[in-house]
């Protein structure tokens, strides 16, 4: 009886721990900046799914398909992995696609040129992921942190684009 009753004390203790390991922790970094430029003209520089060799001055190439929703590009020589899942005349939407193992943090970017004026555009982009398998608060605010002054930068670097 007392290895039974052991035995139910552990199984529930583990269901308990995978449980809690379980709960994600969804962020989203939503960051944007003005371009003196008109918003087709932006995009038409910055909005192509591999312009991101542009302007993060990563390698990019299309792997699959011609540029529409289905279209995987391979970043760095095929390390990163990127599907357009949204796509409208000024933005689209990725991720990045389950590992074979380890952790899935669901990884979502999303970029958009919107229209203020005849003349100017709010260049928008957010990320979303989960950050649950960081081991504490500072590990996910460095996480977050460095992406963002990634994704900033590569906003910069896009309005010096736009903007020539």
């Amino acid at each position: 009886m007392r290895k039974v009753l052991l035995s139910i004390a552990a199984v529930q203790l583990f269901l308990c721990a995978s449980a809690a390991s379980a709960q994600p922790e969804y962020v989203s970094i939503e960051m944007e900046i003005n371009v003196d430029s008109p918003a087709a003209q932006v995009w038409s520089k910055v909005g192509g799914y591999c312009a991101i060799s542009d302007w993060l001055n990563l390698p990019c190439e299309i792997t699959s398909g011609e540029g529409g929703i289905g279209t995987v590009r391979s970043l760095i020589g095929g390390r990163v992995i990127e599907v357009l899942v949204a796509q409208t005349d000024l933005s689209y939407g990725y991720t990045q696609p389950a590992p074979e193992e380890g952790f899935y943090d669901l990884y979502h970017g999303f970029l958009e040129a919107r229209s203020l004026n005849e003349s100017s555009t709010k260049l928008i982009y957010t990320l979303m992921l989960d950050v649950s398998n960081l081991p504490d608060q500072a590990a996910k605010d460095a996480n977050i942190a460095r992406r963002r002054q990634m994704f900033e930068g590569a906003l910069a670097s896009m309005k010096d684009l736009a903007e020539q």
